[in-house]
């Protein structure tokens, strides 16, 4: 199938104009850290993977960074992970057993010290067993060198036992079903540096219909102080006081990303289009919340 079929078929699944494929996608799916669009190519090649798998990129089944080679790191979500194993032919069950030792890393909450995931095919006289170990796969928080080295807590802190129960269902698909090419974040992460450990600051973690108007205008205002005063750590003071749970975390992650931004722009416009927030696009009113 050459390139144009697919996008042609890929428009007409999403009942979007063909012509707009490729700018709808980069305005959504590809997640770009550097503020540099993505190229036609790099677009067609996350289509193809999202083609091959079945996968909806709208719904953030499946997105992708760019590599270090002008590539791109195919990104599958949790609920695209479901999707592919549910949809396979042979897919005829699956089970979780946990330890019955609980481990505590730093910053994170009591969790089994592993998760093993059974996957059942339907061709197959036995399951597939995957063990996966919480001390070789958690994540630290993300902490800032500057302002005092505060933290931002993701999911591996406040849902630790689920992202470990996630790492095992993922591991043991790829042996069972032979998935290839297709990486979950964390993996994207240490490819994009190198091996090392890294944090992706990622707004779209977040689901933005929790967040509450008011926050919204309140964090557009702290980040437009902060711009122009510099004042960030009294900015993030004021959201670890004011706020809480993916509010909080919303405000950590608009602060952080302006403060990036402003190394290499003088405009937060620029910041909010690098990471596709809706924090500017918010209402343009002004509030009369003082901060």
């Amino acid at each position: 199938m050459d390139n144009k079929n697919i996008v042609n078929r890929f428009a007409q699944k999403m009942n979007i104009d063909a012509n707009n494929v490729f700018n709808i996608l980069k305005a959504t799916a590809f997640k770009q850290r550097d503020g540099n669009e993505p190229s036609n190519e790099q677009m067609m090649a996350l289509l193809l993977v999202a083609h091959q798998y079945g996968l909806n990129p709208f719904t953030k089944e499946i997105f992708a960074f760019p590599d270090k080679q002008a590539g791109i790191i195919p990104v599958v979500g949790v609920d695209g992970w479901s999707r592919i194993i549910n949809q396979h032919d042979q897919f005829d069950g699956m089970e979780f057993i946990q330890s019955e030792n609980y481990s505590k890393l730093p910053d994170a909450k009591p969790c089994p010290e592993w998760i093993q995931c059974i996957i059942y095919r339907k061709d197959r006289t036995h399951p597939i067993k995957v063990i996966e170990y919480l001390d070789e796969v958690y994540r630290l928080p993300f902490e800032s060198k500057n302002n005092g080295g505060y933290k931002i807590l993701s999911a591996w802190q406040s849902h630790t036992k689920r992202m470990l129960r996630h790492k095992a269902m993922i591991q043991c698909s790829r042996l069972a079903f032979g998935f290839v090419g297709i990486y979950d974040n964390d993996e994207a992460e240490n490819i994009i540096s190198g091996g090392h450990t890294s944090t992706i600051i990622d707004m779209d973690a977040i689901d933005i219909s929790q967040i509450s108007d008011r926050t919204k205008q309140l964090t557009k205002k702290s980040v437009d102080r902060a711009v122009s005063t510099q004042a960030w750590e009294s900015a993030m003071s004021y959201c670890h006081e004011q706020f809480s749970g993916d509010e909080r975390r919303y405000v950590e992650l608009a602060l952080i990303k302006a403060q990036e931004s402003q190394n290499t722009t003088n405009t937060v416009e620029k910041d909010i289009s690098v990471i596709h927030s809706p924090i500017l696009a918010t209402s343009q009113e002004k509030t009369s919340e003082v901060i």
